[in-house]
């Protein structure tokens, strides 16, 4: 089996993604820093790993990380161990963990959310229509960064004023490029900032969900402050970061597909259709790591052999043609059926997709509507992805709006 080494400054996400298919179901991959374990990247055999009671989260398991040939200054490391939380356990640890957040985040009281994301939605859009017309603009910041991150602080209780040092500490989380010595200082001011936040709420408890986790720890669920602290950083990172690269691909798949925008802007197509198709077709997530075989399992024709790890390429299987046909490769936003699993798939699916949803299906008609007639100012060939193998991310997007 060839080996693909994941490209650390993300180039051409693309066709990366189409070797990795090619070479499937099972790939054997080399991570940034020289770490080795498989991934897989066709839709079926994801699923079925997803829900494979074999394949587990427990980084124990890892034959390599046994053998302690994993540094704790490796640029992945916080994604590969971000210490215990409902992330990076299973069965009933697992379910202990989640159930408070994914009742926080059921469709029902997500859609009370509605009405606050509308306002900032009008509060973002009216800033930027209160600029000189014809100047150029960073869309990813002043429209697609500001709302995810406002909604999910508000959710979990985190002020806007730790806002600016958390966007400076989770782009040293993600990026593959952050100095080996810096990494065990970013992650212990993560953690210490973190820690502050639950503190803070510990001594004054609001209507958040972080206020719930340290609630039913203190009424008997058992919760450790490790575990809550965990959570939190979890819940804002993820929270954040993939509904950001939801917004900008959905606004990058339109500009250049303008037939497809016609449509849309027409009433013809739903919305919804345009989230969708984007989710699979530029998924946010490109990889996630990391789960671990407690004994050999068989992807396809291949072997992941016990005690290796192993990523999801996201990226690879929103694009498989035996899930989606020949036309894969295309966005279509007539596309149907479109049953992804950009938000994963089993016990571990993505408890905040129907917040993502709506936060996206709130964001991208109102700039439209606002904008009909915005487009990019650098052409989509020179759009720069940043240097992150787990999200589809991009560094800017400039735009005109018109």
């Amino acid at each position: 089996m060839t080996r693909i080494a994941l490209d650390p400054f993300v180039t051409d996400l693309d066709g990366e993604s189409a070797r990795l298919r090619a070479a499937g179901p099972l790939a054997e991959v080399e991570l940034p820093g020289g770490v080795h374990c498989y991934a897989v990247t066709h839709h079926a055999e994801a699923r079925q790993l997803l829900t494979d009671s074999r394949v587990v989260k427990d980084i124990n398991v890892w034959t390599t990380w046994q053998r302690g040939e994993i540094p704790m200054d490796w640029p992945l490391i916080g994604l590969a161990n971000p210490g215990r939380s409902m992330l990076t356990v299973d069965g009933a640890d697992h379910r202990r963990l989640r159930t408070l957040v994914a009742q926080a985040l059921t469709v029902k009281r997500v859609e009370r959310l509605r009405a606050g994301i509308e306002a900032l939605t009008t509060a973002s859009l009216d800033r930027l229509s209160a600029l000189p017309r014809g100047e150029q603009i960073d869309l990813k910041a002043e429209f697609a960064y500001p709302l995810p991150m406002n909604v999910i602080s508000e959710l979990m209780g985190v002020d806007g004023a730790d806002h600016p040092r958390l966007k400076e500490l989770f782009e040293k989380f993600f990026s593959t490029q952050t100095p080996p010595e810096e990494v065990p200082q970013m992650m212990a001011d993560l953690g210490a900032l973190f820690t502050k936040i639950v503190d803070a709420k510990r001594e004054n408890p609001g209507d958040d969900l972080t206020s719930a986790l340290i609630a039913a720890s203190e009424d008997g669920d058992h919760l450790t402050d490790e575990e809550i602290v965990n959570t939190l950083q979890l819940i804002i990172a993820a929270g954040h970061e993939t509904t950001i690269s939801l917004i900008v691909n959905a606004v990058v798949a339109l500009q250049t597909h303008p037939e497809q925008r016609k449509q849309v802007l027409g009433g013809e197509v739903p919305w919804e259709n345009v989230i969708e198709e984007t989710l699979r077709w530029k998924t946010p997530t490109s990889h996630v790591l990391i789960r671990f075989a407690t004994e050999d399992v068989e992807v396809g024709d291949k072997v992941l052999p016990k005690g290796e790890a192993l990523i999801v390429s996201f990226g690879a299987l929103g694009r498989d043609e035996a899930q989606y046909g020949p036309t894969a490769g295309d966005f279509d936003v007539t596309r149907s059926p479109n049953r992804h699993i950009a938000f994963g798939h089993g016990p571990h699916v993505c408890p905040g997709a129907a917040l993502s949803r709506l936060e996206a299906g709130v964001a991208l008609p109102a700039l439209y509507e606002r904008f009909p007639d915005l487009e990019l100012a650098v052409p989509a060939s020179e759009l720069r992805n940043k240097p992150i193998v787990t999200q589809n991310d991009l560094y800017d997007l400039p735009v005109e709006l018109g």
